[in-house]
C-alpha cells in the first residue's frame, strides 16, 4: 500500500487487546514535559478540563518509504488516517467539551512539525521521544527495528486523570466516532 491516507483496512491486521492498558482508568497524567510542535512544552498532567490524547505509532512521510513489514504490524498502519479523522472532527469535538487535543508518539518534534504541517492538524503533536511519559504511565509499546513506538491507544483525560482508554483501536480512521459517542453520554 502506497497511500498514506487511503487504506484497505480487511488487508490489515488488527490489534488484539493483550490487557496492556487495563491499569490506565483512574490513574492521574505524570507531570513530564512534551515538546509540542508550535515549539511549545506541554504538561499534560496541569491541563484543565478534558483532554483527549491519541498515541499512535509513528506517522509516515510520503518521500520516506515505511518499515518493512509495516502493514503487517497488528494496529502499526493508520497514523495519517486518524490523525486526519481527528482534525475532520475538531469542531464537534470542542462542542462535546473537549478542551484539548493531541496526538503523541515517540518520534522526535522535528519530524512531528513536518507531519502536522503536510496535515494541516489544527492541534498540536507532542513527542515523547526520550520515552518519560511512556515510560510513567507504562503505555503499550513495539520494538521496529531500533525504534521504540507506542502502540494506538486514545486516553480521555478529565483534570489531569484518565476516565477512559480505547485499547486496541481498530480502524484507527473511525477512533474519532467512537471517541465522540463516547462524549456523548457525558453530556
Amino acid at each position: 500500500m502506497n497511500s498514506l491516507e487511503q487504506v484497505d483496512w480487511s488487508k490489515i491486521p488488527p490489534p488484539i487487546d493483550d490487557g496492556a492498558c487495563d491499569h490506565l482508568t483512574g490513574t492521574s497524567l505524570p507531570s513530564t514535559p512534551l515538546t509540542a510542535t508550535d515549539g511549545s512544552t506541554v504538561d499534560v498532567s496541569k491541563l484543565t478540563g478534558r483532554s483527549v490524547i491519541y498515541a499512535y505509532p509513528m506517522t509516515g512521510r510520503p518521500d520516506v518509504p515505511l518499515p518493512d513489514g509495516w502493514d503487517m504490524i497488528p494496529g502499526a498502519r493508520g497514523c495519517t488516517p486518524q490523525s486526519c479523522a481527528f482534525r475532520d472532527h475538531m469542531t464537534e469535538l470542542t462542542s462535546l467539551g473537549v478542551d484539548h487535543l493531541f496526538g503523541l508518539s515517540t518520534q522526535d518534534n522535528q519530524y512531528q512539525i513536518e507531519a502536522a504541517a503536510r496535515l494541516h492538524l489544527p492541534y498540536l503533536l507532542l513527542s515523547d521521544a526520550d520515552l518519560q511519559f511512556t515510560g510513567a504511565l507504562q503505555l503499550p509499546t513495539m520494538r521496529v527495528g531500533d525504534n521504540t513506538l507506542l502502540k494506538r491507544l486514545t486516553l480521555i483525560v478529565e483534570e489531569g486523570v484518565i476516565n477512559k482508554v480505547f485499547y486496541p483501536v481498530f480502524p484507527p480512521d473511525k477512533n474519532v466516532s467512537d471517541v465522540i459517542n463516547h462524549l456523548s453520554t457525558l453530556t
